[in-house]
């Protein structure tokens, strides 16, 4: 099952390095990582999308405690939550498909930020399945290069992952 850990830790050179390496060496898989200095200049928020049994994100949450690093963990997953994911997408728009592309992309709620004689850059954002769809309407040959964050989430309501 797919999970989403947020990771309140210190910012500091080396902290994002233990946690990968955690991930290393156990054998699990990170499928997406986001790190950025939260409003406290100290702590750095990491959110980390992986898959595994509840067994095992219990192990993956124990030992991310363990860390010096590491203030706060919480499994988004666990709970109500929000997941955002943002995409960049280079297509070759040339013809009659440069006003397909366009609607498409109003369709997804994306929008063009980049226009050339054959290209259009398209920035979307969404839960990682909402991007993910987008790919799908579109004809993969018109795909010239892809950019994507990795979710960032957030608890919902009184779910709080703070000092």
């Amino acid at each position: 099952m797919r999970h989403i850990i947020s990771v309140l830790m210190e910012n500091e050179a080396g902290a994002l390095s233990r946690v990968a390496g955690l991930f290393s060496a156990r054998g699990y898989n990170i499928e997406s990582l986001t790190v950025a200095v939260t409003e406290d200049e100290t702590l750095s928020r990491m959110t980390i999308v992986t898959s595994g049994s509840d067994a095992i994100i219990e192990q993956i949450t124990k030992q991310l405690n363990k860390l010096i690093d590491v203030a706060a963990v919480m499994d988004l997953s666990d709970g109500s939550h929000l997941e955002r994911e943002l995409m960049l997408l280079k297509l070759r728009a040339e013809g009659c498909a440069r006003e397909e592309l366009k609607r498409m992309a109003d369709i997804f709620g994306g929008r063009v930020i980049d226009v050339t004689a054959t290209t259009y850059v398209i920035e979307l954002t969404g839960a990682s399945s909402k991007l993910d769809a987008f790919i799908e309407a579109i004809d993969r040959d018109l795909i010239l290069e892809t950019v994507r964050t990795g979710a960032s989430g957030i608890g919902r309501g009184d779910r709080i992952l703070k000092l």
